[in-house]
């Protein structure tokens, strides 16, 4: 998820993937409030010498209701159940495969939730859900019940956005407007059952991202390494990727090769490959990542405005979901009518 401010309406892009040159760069960041809107995806489009055939989006699952705005989605690692969840009212759907339309898993407002943003399912049968204005929330997936709650601290501007599972259990989760990513580890969970806990960050990047002014959103997406070594976060407005030691606590910038993170919304990791949705830009990119997390190259790009200002992904089976969130037609980014229904689409070829 962005900044909630409101910009023109992206322009229609024409499906484009190619391997990118080094000299492409992305569109000024969303979060800048005074930036201009950001460039029109049909001039991205051509910058990225289309290739129409390489790629195809399809809608896979259909979100019911008329003011979804969806924006999070997770996939159940052992069931292959995914889950998507709702900007607007806080409701999270569950989608299973043979099933087109998704069921409501929790309904809105459930245990207080405003919104829904990021969402992720751990090998123990949990699924955590973000609140922007309040914390994380973990449920049984099973029994739906929730099993505890962990707060932000203070009563200071805050942002909770997005969250990894490192093998070890532990989540980490981004606040956008603090760039700080909190930690939430077993023990903390065991403690907290049944009831409620504050979030402590375990990494604060303040002094390490690009200048920013006190409004800009910073860290958005996070992934976390297969290894448990280390985890990557995007830094939206700086168009950067972090490094960020699990064990030391230690951050370092890691090198970009070929373009940058400008607009990366949701990140998924597998196999040493790196997906990221650029929101306003439509578009993903596919980056090849170092064993140490050190640097990145981007292989692939994908700027198509059927994806409906995608914010966050997750490959399942050898497919990308894109959740299309269409925050710019009616929503939190712009005036205007959605198209109806609101779906998620399945991105094959990138």
């Amino acid at each position: 998820m962005f900044r909630l401010h409101r910009f023109p309406t992206v322009a229609a892009a024409a499906l484009a993937v190619a391997v990118l040159p080094a000299s492409v760069t992305a569109p000024p960041t969303a979060a800048a409030p005074a930036a201009a809107a950001p460039a029109a995806a049909s001039a991205a489009g051509a910058a990225l010498h289309i290739s129409a055939s390489r790629a195809r989006v399809v809608a896979a699952y259909v979100l019911p209701g008329d003011r979804v705005y969806p924006e999070g989605i997770a996939a159940d690692p052992r069931t292959g159940a995914m889950y998507a969840g709702s900007f607007q009212d806080g409701t999270v759907y569950r989608m299973t495969p043979g099933r087109r339309v998704a069921e409501v898993f929790l309904p809105a407002g459930a245990d207080g939730r405003r919104t829904a943003n990021g969402l992720k399912a751990d090998r123990a049968g949990r699924l955590w859900v973000t609140d922007s204005t309040a914390g994380v929330s973990v449920y049984d997936t099973r029994s739906r019940r929730l099993l505890a709650r962990f707060d932000v601290p203070g009563d200071g501007a805050r942002f909770v956005n997005d969250l990894a599972i490192a093998p070890d259990g532990s989540a980490y989760i981004t606040d956008s407007a603090r760039s700080v990513v909190y930690r939430v580890t077993p023990r903390d969970l065991a403690a907290a059952r049944g009831g409620r806990a504050t979030l402590a960050p375990r990494f604060d990047l303040a002094d390490v991202l690009e200048p920013h002014g006190p409004g800009d959103f910073t860290l958005n997406g996070i992934v976390a390494d297969p290894a448990g070594r280390f985890l990557l976060t995007a830094d939206m407005h700086g168009g950067d990727l972090y490094r960020l030691d699990a064990a030391s606590g230690a951050v370092r910038r890691s090198v970009l090769h070929g373009g940058d993170l400008r607009n990366a919304d949701g990140l998924e990791l597998q196999h040493g490959r790196l997906w990221t949705v650029h929101n306003v830009d439509n578009a993903i990119t596919r980056w090849r990542v170092a064993r140490d997390g050190a640097g990145a190259r981007r292989e692939r790009a994908l700027a198509d405005a059927s994806l409906q200002l995608p914010t966050t992904l997750v490959r399942s089976r050898g497919t990308l979901y894109v959740v299309r969130s269409q925050f710019d037609k009616g929503g939190p980014l712009g005036d205007g009518t959605p198209e109806i229904p609101f779906t998620v689409a399945a991105v094959h070829g990138l």
